[in-house]
């Protein structure tokens, strides 16, 4: 039966999506399906920035350490980087720029401006290796890659061919002074940059091995954020009627990687409408999130679900004034069920959410809200108005019935177009209707809330970031002494999950764990290298395929761990 709050959200939806208000709908076909748009969207991202920074442009954006900027601040710095991109260093439209990098103003200031000068910012994930970095360059055909002295470092020996731009943070005249050129290239890119234009790419792990480069035009990243900044306002508008909504400009704390769909949608990009300051964090630490949440009288934080849990169970956390922070959010993994309880139990004044969405849905799915996520915590709420359209298919792409386990697909204007230089991906990854099929098994109740049940997709989701068990098989199978191996995630209560692997050495080599480990964080990020690992001593079991049966192996090593 739906809820006071659901009655709400659908009563503002209509209001506010109505002819003539500012999410008003109308509809655009892709993949040949009709689906809903905002009639009055910008045409761009370009546009979406220059609109509102220019609407904003006394409001403080960006908070890092003691350097604070505005909106037009920002705005200013960006259309140098464009200008340097599009005259000094050849940048046209559609060419891919990466950026290797970590979070920080001139990152932000990074993005703007390849997207202003025509070109598809390409977020290279920040702890990869040298090797995988450079894979990721070679997969999306990167012309040029900005990157940080740490990851420019990385690079030094790998072969790609892309040019490497070293930046740095701190001033942006200053950290980005290699890529700083006044100029007009961002104001004249206004009356080229259009909705189909080439605008990002982001990796995704699935469950085939290495990343792939999950491309979306400008349509779908602006649609993405719009439903978010609609939900936000519908959110606001509640929060007013009920005499609760924050009393100081909206401001955000950043402490997920800018690289992830997390951080880019939701949080960064979204921010420009919202006029939301974001204040950055270069590394996470629950004591100093404290203190910027207090300080900068945040009023909104978003982070792996351990982020929050962290902070809500913080020794010191009644010393701080947290009153203006009206959501906890989490999103990237689930969250425990006794966990929620103990974040609303330590912020009286605000509620935890929880958020599911894809970076091949630009971050759009499914979102469960202050009373009703209390209501039902294993749940990640209802999808996600006024866009997104979700259903559960079977293996033949056929909805099923309500109640019923089936793979969770989501159809929008906001999902990217296909996997980069990958066309049988892509393919595999619609249905006929162009849904998007995500690889998480779930069901939707009698009140249309998701319940995720299980993954199709063999990966495992360690705080919130993605990795593909055959990725790390292969990277194990590379050490000449390893004849076979099996690798699987484990429960952990700090990160949700962990990779885990059990592996066989050839007849007469020795290798020990400790040697696998270092081995492996010479090919593949940190994160991604099993934390526990067994050796067998004998051959591993067998499907009667002939395949490594996981589940028994599984069972095998990791009984005491799963007892515990």
């Amino acid at each position: 039966m739906p809820t006071q709050l659901d009655q709400d959200i659908d009563r503002i939806t209509k209001a506010v999506t109505a002819p003539g208000q500012m999410f008003e709908l109308t509809e655009v076909t892709r993949r040949g399906v009709t689906m809903p748009a905002f009639k009055n969207a910008p045409p761009s991202v370009v546009h979406y920035f220059a609109h509102f920074c220019n609407e904003k442009k006394d409001e403080t954006f960006l908070v890092e350490g003691d350097q604070r900027m505005t909106f037009g601040e920002v705005w200013h710095a960006a259309t140098h980087v464009a200008h340097s991109l599009a005259t000094e260093h050849g940048i046209e439209k559609g060419d891919r720029v990466g950026i290797a990098a970590r979070n920080s103003s001139n990152w932000i200031v990074a993005y703007m401006g390849i997207l202003m000068a025509g070109g598809c910012a390409t977020l290279l994930n920040g702890w990869w290796t040298g090797e995988e970095l450079a894979y990721g360059i070679k997969l999306c055909e990167c012309k040029l890659v900005l990157a940080d002295p740490q990851r420019a470092a990385r690079l030094e020996d790998e072969d790609h061919p892309a040019r490497v731009i070293v930046f740095d943070h701190g001033v942006p005249a200053q950290g980005l002074a290699s890529v700083w050129a006044a100029g007009d290239t961002a104001m004249k890119m206004l009356g080229q940059i259009g909705p189909d234009d080439l605008a990002t790419i982001l990796y995704t792990s699935g469950s085939t091995g290495h990343p792939k480069g999950a491309y979306s035009d400008h349509l779908g990243v602006v649609s993405g954020t719009m439903n978010y900044v609609c939900q936000t306002a519908m959110m606001l508008q509640l929060l007013t009627e009920r005499g609760e909504a924050p009393t100081v400009q909206p401001s955000a704390l950043v402490a997920v990687p800018l690289f992830h769909v997390t951080g880019e949608v939701p949080l960064f990009l979204q921010s420009f409408a919202m006029g939301r300051k974001l204040v950055l964090m270069p590394k996470w630490d629950a004591t100093e999130a404290l203190r910027l949440l207090a300080e900068e009288q945040i009023t909104y934080f978003v982070g792996v679900p351990l982020m929050s849990y962290e902070i809500a169970v913080h020794p010191e956390r009644e010393k701080y004034d947290l009153s203006q922070c009206k959501t906890f959010a989490g999103g990237g993994a689930a969250r425990p069920i006794e966990h929620v309880k103990k974040i609303k139990d330590a912020f009286q004044d605000g509620y935890p959410v929880l958020g599911y969405g894809l970076t091949e849905t630009n971050g759009v799915g499914a979102g469960n809200l202050n009373e009703n996520y209390l209501a039902k915590p294993s749940s990640t709420g209802m999808p996600s108005l006024p866009l997104v359209d979700m259903a559960i298919l079977d293996d033949d792409g056929t909805p099923l019935e309500q109640g019923v386990i089936g793979e969770v697909s989501i159809r929008s204007v906001c999902n990217f177009l296909g996997y980069w230089k990958d066309e049988d991906a892509t393919r595999a990854a619609y249905s006929d209707e162009a849904y998007f099929r995500t690889g998480d098994l779930g069901y939707l109740d009698e009140d249309n809330y998701l319940f995720i049940v299980d993954r199709k997709k063999d990966i495992i989701i360690r705080g919130g970031e993605n990795i593909s068990c055959l990725e790390v098989e292969e990277a194990i199978y590379a050490h000449p002494a390893v004849a076979e191996c099996s690798v699987f995630g484990l429960p952990d209560e700090r990160f949700g999950e962990i990779p885990a692997a059990v592996y066989h050495t050839h007849e007469g080599r020795d290798l020990t764990p400790e040697d696998l480990q270092e081995f492996l964080h010479e090919h593949i990020a940190a994160f991604k290298v099993p934390t526990i690992m067994w050796r067998s001593e004998e051959q591993l079991p067998r499907l009667g395929t002939q395949k490594v049966d996981k589940r028994t192996v599984k069972a095998t090593f990791a009984k005491e761990h799963l007892a515990a």
